[in-house]
C-alpha cells in the first residue's frame, strides 16, 4: 500500500498543470516539467492542493498501487522543480585541478592531457562555476539536474588514496591506507 500517494500535494500561486492524453505538465515561475502518467492513475484538484487517484482495482493488482505512489512523487518534484527548483553542488580537488565556464560549457582540467567539457541536459537546466573548485547544476527536472550532476562526477572520480577527483559537496569520502603504512602493521 502506497502511504506517499495518499498525500495531498500543495500547489504553490503561481504554480499550473495540465493533463492530456496521460502526459501532466506542470508550469511554474521557473520554467515546465512533462511527465507521462500510468494507466491507471488520475490526478484531481480540491482546494488547492493536488490528489493522486487510484484506479479501482489499485489494491489487487501491484503494480497498480506502486504506479500511485510512484506517480505522486514525480508530480511532488515536479511541482517543487517549477516553484523552487532543484540545485546539485560539487567540489573539485587536486593540484591543478580546476573548472570555468567558456561559451556557455564547462571546461575542465582533471589531471587527463586534455581539457574535459560537458553541457547541461534540458531547457531548463544550467551549469555555474562560481570559482574554480565549485560547481553548482541547478534547473527544474529533479531528473535532469542528477543526470547532469552525475555525468559531471563520473568525469574524474575522487580517488580513494589521495582523495583527488570531483565530488558532491558533503559527500563522506573513505580514505584508504597505503601500501607502506598497511605494510607496518603486521
Amino acid at each position: 500500500m502506497s502511504r506517499i500517494g495518499f498525500k495531498p500535494i500543495p500547489l504553490p500561486a503561481g504554480v499550473t498543470y495540465s493533463l492530456e492524453n496521460q502526459v501532466l505538465t506542470v508550469k511554474g515561475p521557473k520554467g515546465e516539467v512533462s511527465t507521462h502518467l500510468p494507466a491507471g492513475v488520475s490526478v484531481e484538484e480540491k482546494d488547492g492542493t493536488l490528489h493522486v487517484i487510484p484506479n479501482n482495482d489499485w489494491e489487487s493488482n501491484p503494480q497498480s498501487a506502486a504506479n500511485h505512489g510512484t506517480s505522486a512523487a514525480i508530480l511532488h518534484n515536479a511541482i517543487h522543480g517549477v516553484s523552487e527548483g532543484w540545485k546539485k553542488e560539487l567540489e573539485i580537488n587536486g593540484t591543478g585541478y580546476r573548472a570555468s565556464m567558456k561559451n556557455g560549457e564547462l571546461t575542465m582540467f582533471l589531471g587527463y592531457s586534455h581539457e574535459v567539457h560537458a553541457k547541461p541536459i534540458g531547457k531548463y537546466t544550467t551549469i555555474t562555476c562560481p570559482d574554480e573548485t565549485h560547481v553548482v547544476v541547478e534547473g527544474v527536472d529533479k531528473f535532469e539536474v542528477g543526470e547532469t550532476a552525475a555525468r559531471i562526477y563520473n568525469l574524474r572520480r575522487p580517488d580513494p588514496y589521495g582523495q583527488k577527483g570531483v565530488h558532491y559537496k558533503g559527500q563522506h569520502l573513505i580514505k584508504k591506507v597505503g601500501k607502506r603504512a598497511a605494510a607496518g602493521k603486521k
